[in-house]
């Protein structure tokens, strides 16, 4: 008799773990959790399917799949659904929390250290390495996605169009995501689905209860803060990052682009180099990389407020950038293995990964400009936008040591951790001679 994939599953997991079991071992995850998210989901394979088994192959591929469909940290979205798997909503939520307050703990400490003490000198010639450090990260980041995205001549194209979009028309991301994923949809429609009929087991009234209960828990506070807080700052923090955990299709590189260029043009809550520092703080740290956003958050509301405030914006921004991770996981899990055999969706994922590709050349083109000019101009000619250096305030040390880190990681593969360390050496080294 032939094996089903069902009863082969089946005889590769093993039984549930208990909640301390599992709190464990997610709580090692999250400690451990450096890398990107592709790190981040290799160390989850490993641990939840290879050493432990309990989860099988199928089902953490599914629920991967699910979770790039999501807009929001799929590594964490991941690590929330294996938790939901093994506990229901409560083994959901310590897997999610753990993975996400390790890292946050620690760059809300960076982050206070930065607040008070970014301007000294020791502190910026670090940063100056860092920075030329976390370009060559993106872009690495570019030619990986681009390998797995750009398999055809569509996907090429849908990039091209990305890029132009979002670089030279301004064109706003979320709307670039909504092109790309309609197109996809519609294209996906020719390929017949692999695995027929599949069911769900849950009701839609319940699945919109849980979706209305998990709104009331990210909204509410939100609204309760921004009317009590006797400043605005919170309540736009809130507002900006509920917005931004809606259309993070693509992951943190992707959204940076949209995120960045917000914050600094048109909010002025940081500047282009203190979104740089925000970004190599997330690249050192455990966690999933959007927690740049809890920087971005807590200097927003320290220089409307100081120290208080600051912890405040902290807290909003984490609330509006993880408390939907929650919602969409929780409604979505039952869905999973359904939604994995529709073709329509899997075009849908696969035509956005595509444009996401554009979306990172515009975020390494828009970092670099910043990197190695003090000044950088953005114009507009009708409908063109264009981001002009001034070529006399080009910065010598950004080059050099973007050229070193390209060795180091792309040539020579050494991990995030090393090159950033030897960056910010270098940094300081090459700032003794000005």
């Amino acid at each position: 008799m032939v094996e089903t994939d069902a009863k082969r599953d089946a005889r590769k997991s093993v039984a549930a773990p208990s909640l301390g079991q599992a709190l464990t071992i997610f709580l090692k995850i999250g400690v451990l959790s450096f890398g990107g998210p592709a790190a981040q989901i290799s160390l989850m394979h490993r641990e939840l399917v290879d050493a432990n088994r309990w989860l099988s192959e199928k089902q953490f591929l599914n629920a991967l799949s699910f979770c790039m469909l999501l807009p929001g940290p799929e590594a964490m979205q991941l690590a929330t659904y294996a938790g939901w798997r093994l506990h229901g909503v409560i083994g959901g939520l310590v897997a999610g929390l753990l993975f996400v307050l390790p890292g946050a703990a620690v760059i809300l400490a960076l982050s206070v250290v930065y607040a008070f003490y970014g301007a000294v000198p020791l502190v910026a010639a670090l940063f100056l390495g860092v920075k030329a450090a976390v370009l060559i990260i993106v872009l690495e980041a570019l030619l990986k996605v681009s390998k797995r995205a750009l398999t055809g001549v569509g996907h090429w194209a849908i990039a091209g169009l990305a890029f132009i979009g979002i670089f030279f028309l301004a064109i706003p991301f979320p709307i670039i995501v909504l092109a790309a994923a309609a197109y996809g949809f519609v294209v996906g429609a020719k390929h017949a689905p692999s695995d027929g009929e599949v069911g769900v087991a849950v009701s839609p009234g319940r699945t919109l209860g849980t979706v209305l209960l998990w709104l009331a828990i990210w909204m509410v506070p939100l609204f309760v803060i921004d009317a009590t807080a006797g400043t605005a700052i919170l309540g736009q923090i809130g507002a900006f990052f509920s917005k931004l955990a809606v259309v993070t299709f693509g992951g943190a590189y992707a959204v940076l682009a949209y995120m960045a260029q917000d914050v600094v043009t048109q909010f002025g809550w940081l500047t282009a180099g203190e979104m740089m520092d925000g970004l190599g703080l997330a690249e050192t740290t455990p966690g999933p990389l959007i927690l740049v956003t809890q920087f971005v958050g807590f200097l927003a509301a320290f220089g409307e407020g100081g120290f208080a405030l600051g912890l405040a914006g902290a807290a909003v921004t984490l609330w509006a950038t993880f408390a939907p991770c929650f919602l969409w996981i929780f409604a979505g899990a039952p869905y999973i293995e359904w939604i994995s055999a529709q073709p329509r969706l899997s075009g849908a994922l696969t035509a956005i990964t595509a444009a996401v590709v554009g979306v990172i050349l515009n975020l390494s083109l828009w970092f670099a400009l910043h990197i190695f000019f003090a000044d950088v101009t953005r114009e507009s000619l009708g409908l063109l936008t264009l981001w002009t250096p001034d070529l006399g305030t080009i910065d010598w040390r950004a080059p050099v040591l973007s050229a070193i880190c390209a060795v180091l990681l792309l040539r020579l593969r050494w991990g995030i951790g090393p090159v950033l360390g030897v960056a910010a050496a270098l940094g300081w080294a090459v700032s003794q001679i000005g």
